[in-house]
């Protein structure tokens, strides 16, 4: 790199004012000039309002691809268990139920870093919380490769579920904050796509690899994060929150464009930031103002319905409705279904920004209310005929179908935007304790979800389905009257509206 600064006002290449702000590999890194003001003309030759935008975008999308292999990191971990069930089994000599207590414990561990990571971020920034969510994940990969009995196993998943329950609060909450407005929707999908193309790519993996070997590799969407966040801008706005002006514009520079016209977008980000700096410490009170109330209600609301609809469940007992459905392969059909997954959340990137959050929201909701039913309706129909009908078969390859609509309905919507409004929607002065709420939310609602399944699964496959539809309806509901549509607007306008 030709410096390590980007230029703002007065700034110069090679200069130090960055205060440590790290300049990242994007265009035109190494060419700049000395500026008067951030207000440079777009009718400088060959510079045009469409270049400009262009750099914007590929700027921000370089950092969002960087900040990707975080998400990616926890798909592997969520989908580790279900490819090496059965080798760590054998090898371990492990009971189901000690297997099942290795694969719940990234949750716990998640909860316990959803908890800190509103206070990391907020104290220590965005990719200083990344770089240390890295460190436990790496750890907690290889305890389990090198584990002997269950204690470095229990450990090391413990240490994954922590750096997890970091990463998925961090990871949106930084894309919502560097994205341009036109582009945060199809910017910030690329976190829930992320974290289906790993899981994805553990079940590839595990159809070649052993549990061991599995676990090294493991470690290295991290091994490539941490080198790769001190090539990207801190978030312009967490610089401003810590009263670091002049490095938020630098930052903003860098992301938007050497060529680009920042004031207007800067001077936003002031106001709000200066409004937030004035509440000081949060308090009860505050949380319940209606400004704060009502996108805190929204954002733990869509997270934690997100879990209720029964994805985890359906996921992890994809096997066994497989097999119902006589299809032999289990891990081959799950490799599948990752793939209608990645293919489905790569899909609603190009229309969050186009078609708007809430919309896709509405039909990812009644996608899954109806596929949820159908598949009720034809569990409750199979319990009661002969399982050697050639009824019985032909009902388990329509609740397969089913199940994979549902997944697919669930990618399309309730996957990936939740977390970009959750993002969104927060105020800057009570993102870190509000969003860390949320985030816990979700994991302490999948947790209940996993551990649950298996009881309501064997109580009744129709009422467990029936149920999940039951809550994906009420979430039809709730996106209709209560969630805001925010494409195409910027945070503050955002978070201004709740006022």
């Amino acid at each position: 790199m030709a410096s390590n600064s980007a230029p703002g006002a007065g700034y110069e290449c090679g200069s130090d004012n960055d205060g440590g702000l790290h300049k990242p590999l994007l265009p035109n890194s190494g060419s700049c000039q000395r500026t008067g003001s951030r207000q440079p003309s777009l009718n400088a030759a060959g510079t045009s309002s469409r270049a400009v935008l262009r750099e914007s975008h590929v700027s921000a999308f370089l950092c969002t691809l960087i900040v990707a292999l975080g998400p990616i990191q926890c798909g592997f971990t969520s989908g580790y268990s279900s490819p090496t069930q059965d080798g760590i089994i054998r090898d371990l000599n492990l009971s189901i139920s000690e297997f099942s207590a290795f694969g719940s414990l990234s949750n716990v561990g998640a909860m316990v870093g959803a908890i800190a990571s509103g206070q990391m971020a907020k104290y220590i920034g965005r990719r200083g919380s990344l770089i240390i969510a890295a460190v436990p994940n790496i750890m907690g990969w290889l305890a389990i490769s090198f584990a002997k009995h269950t204690s470095f196993l229990y450990m090391g998943r413990l240490l994954e579920g922590f750096g997890v329950g970091v990463i998925s609060y961090v990871v949106p909450v930084y894309i919502a904050e560097i994205s341009p407005q036109n582009m945060r929707g199809a910017l910030g999908a690329v976190n829930p796509l992320s974290a289906t193309f790993g899981v994805m790519f553990v079940y590839v993996l595990g159809l070649f690899f052993p549990w061991r070997l599995l676990a090294l590799i493991g470690t290295l969407p991290c091994l490539f994060l941490i080198p790769g966040l001190f090539f990207i801008p801190e978030s312009p706005r967490w610089l401003a929150r810590m009263n670091r002006m002049d490095d938020c514009e630098t930052s903003l520079q860098v992301l938007r464009g050497f060529n680009a016209d920042i004031t207007a977008e800067a001077n936003d980000i002031k106001i709000a930031v200066t409004s937030a700096n004035k509440s000081g410490t949060i308090s009860f009170q505050e949380l319940n103002q209606k400004k704060n109330r009502t996108p805190l209600i929204l954002g733990i609301g869509l997270l934690v319905l997100q879990q209720l609809s029964g994805i985890n469940c359906i996921v992890f007992y994809s096997g066994s409705i497989f097999k119902a459905a006589g299809l032999k392969n289990s891990n081959l059909d799950a490799c599948v279904l990752g793939a209608l997954e990645v293919l489905a959340t790569g899909v609603t990137i190009t229309f969050l920004d186009r078609a708007g959050r809430r919309i896709l929201l509405i039909i990812s909701s009644c996608g899954m209310t109806l596929s949820l039913l159908a598949v009720a309706v034809v569990f409750y129909i199979k319990d009661n005929i002969s399982h050697d009908s050639d009824m019985h078969n032909i009902l388990s390859m329509v609740s397969l179908v089913g199940v994979v609509a549902y997944v697919i309905a669930f990618c399309f919507g309730m996957g990936a935007i939740p977390w970009i409004i959750m993002s969104e929607i927060l105020p800057v002065s009570i993102k870190s304790v509000a969003g860390s709420f949320a985030t816990l939310a979700n994991w302490l609602t999948s947790f209940g979800i996993t551990m649950t399944a298996n009881l309501l699964l064997s109580w009744s496959a129709a009422g467990t389905f029936a149920s999940y539809m039951v809550v994906s309806a009420f979430t039809l509901m709730f996106v209709i009257l209560w969630v805001p549509e925010t494409k195409g607007r910027t945070l503050e306008e955002i978070q201004w509206s709740f006022q």
